[in-house]
């Protein structure tokens, strides 16, 4: 991808205090943009922002709790003060700490709370993000939206009910962006992540977990947080130009093939062949 290709934007990150949204953060500052690293860890937010300074880059930190509409606008309206205008929003911010997956579970046994946390923040608050940065996009003639979805937004599964129906939310939420303000210049599209080995994966999650997910990917590796990145850059720039309401697939093909893939490859390699 060509560098530079984010000069004179300006974009607005959510989340971007650690993990996949500060890599995002990083990633657009390098192609040119001026970053607004917005995060509830105000301190989180500041360490990012130096980073992309240290670099080279310009970014300003801002302490937001997306559950707040009012501390959105505020948001909105700073980054504005600041940059002067608003071209990209990447929505995000997430709920998925570990208190979070452990009481986001089945249908039967889900927290009402985690439920309610799923929604507010994933969903409500990128909701509320676009409503209070799209005006600034449309005086300056559009803009791009990314969404952070994932696959079990798509694909049912055994656990995390509140978080699937968060992401699948924000896959309708934005195709219903792009439907209201393309004319008006304002591409919006959702990535639909596969399993990322960022600082969470790597300390939270089992091997053997990983080993399961592994064998349902079409790499040789799982997802790294930069190629997650290098996608919203190109989606947030004009290279995507073409590409708006739909949702991308980052998953090392993970969402791509048939359930029974991955015991019929056992299957066959037992057998010697693959004929059937």
């Amino acid at each position: 991808m060509s560098q530079g290709k984010l000069d004179g934007k300006v974009a607005v990150v959510t989340g971007a205090g650690a993990g996949l949204g500060a890599e995002c953060a990083r990633v657009l500052a390098e192609h040119g943009a001026r970053v607004a690293v917005v995060d509830i860890n105000g301190d989180s937010a500041k360490a990012v922002a130096a980073q992309i300074e240290a670099a080279g880059g310009l970014a300003l930190a801002l302490q937001t709790d997306v559950l707040s509409e009012e501390a959105i606008r505020a948001m909105a309206a700073a980054v504005v003060d600041r940059f002067g205008r608003i071209d990209i929003l990447h929505n995000n911010a997430a709920a998925l700490d570990l208190a979070q997956r452990h009481a986001d579970r089945d249908v039967c046994n889900v927290d009402i709370a985690a439920w309610d946390r799923a929604l507010d923040v994933n969903a409500r608050g990128a909701m509320l993000c676009c409503k209070h940065t799209i005006p600034h996009m449309l005086a300056t003639g559009g803009g791009s939206i990314v969404f952070a979805t994932s696959g079990f937004g798509q694909l049912g599964d055994i656990t995390l009910t509140s978080y699937a129906a968060s992401k699948a939310a924000l896959m309708s939420l934005a195709r219903s962006v792009a439907a209201q303000y393309g004319k008006q210049g304002i591409r919006s599209n959702a990535i639909m992540i596969g399993f990322v080995l960022n600082e969470h994966a790597q300390k939270a999650v089992p091997e053997e977990i990983k080993q399961i997910l592994l064998a349902q990917h079409l790499t040789p590796k799982l997802g790294s947080p930069r190629q997650i990145a290098d996608v919203v850059a190109f989606l947030a720039s004009d290279e995507s130009s073409f590409i708006t309401g739909a949702t991308l697939p980052v998953d090392g093909g993970f969402t791509s093939h048939s359930p029974s893939m991955v015991p019929m490859r056992e299957f066959f390699a037992k057998m010697g062949s693959n004929k059937l």
